[in-house]
């Protein structure tokens, strides 16, 4: 890589950072990160990211269609290069040639049946140390579409999703927990009204029926207020 293209992918990871960091929600975030994908790494025509959420993964953005036709054939065969990305002790899984690759027999032949799709390349995106959040998946119709460049490319590209998408995730976690503690609030403003009893009686009241209903706490306290009753 020649010194005017390090200047240039400096400029241009400057760019994606500012991007990546102001976008408004996790949704938009991971989008913005698929889109970005394809126009940055030069060999990639379509991405994908696969998440690990609550033990499984799902694919939430994706660039167009192609992705979320993988994402079908993985969730049939339950292999390929983003399953091994975000499960296995390595962080990257490649094939040049999904015509020919052993590895994924069931994955490569379907993936290859339904799309045009031929090289594919799969990026850990961690949470912490190596905890996993899931894959980028890159995914390009020219066999061995990816060079030496493109994965480093792709790699930092990798890192600095991986931070977007945490930030993101603390950030929403952020705003529910506020409007938890908003709703709950006033779930016990109207306890405390129609009862006379005073705020702790209040928030046990809420509790209790929390564990009677088995629902969670703030789903009980948006009960109440929207029937503006006590639980």
């Amino acid at each position: 890589m020649t010194v005017p293209e390090q200047y240039r992918l400096a400029e241009a990871f400057t760019v994606i950072a500012g991007e990546l960091l102001t976008t408004r929600d996790k949704q938009d975030t991971l989008q913005r990160i698929v889109d970005l994908a394809v126009t940055t790494i030069d060999g990639c025509d379509h991405a994908g990211i696969t998440l690990l959420v609550d033990g499984r993964l799902q694919t939430p953005a994706q660039s167009d269609e192609v992705p979320a036709v993988i994402q079908r054939v993985q969730d049939t065969t339950g292999e390929g290069p983003c399953v091994d990305a975000t499960y296995q002790d390595r962080e990257v899984f490649e094939t040049g040639d999904l015509s020919t690759e052993p590895r994924w027999p069931r994955f490569s032949a379907a993936v290859v049946e339904h799309t045009d799709v031929r090289s594919a390349l799969g990026i850990r995106l961690t949470k912490s140390g190596d905890d996993a959040l899931g894959a980028l998946d890159l995914y390009a119709t020219a066999v061995d579409a990816f060079d030496d460049s493109d994965r480093s490319i792709a790699a930092i590209f990798a890192a600095f999703a991986s931070v977007a998408i945490r930030t993101a995730m603390e950030r929403e976690q952020l705003i529910e927990a506020m409007a938890t503690r908003d709703i709950i609030g006033q779930a016990k403003g109207i306890i405390m009204e129609r009862t006379g009893v005073d705020d702790a009686e209040a928030f046990a009241l809420l509790r209790e029926g929390s564990a009677r209903m088995n629902r969670k706490l703030r789903d009980v306290a948006r009960g109440v207020v929207g029937n503006q009753g006590a639980p």
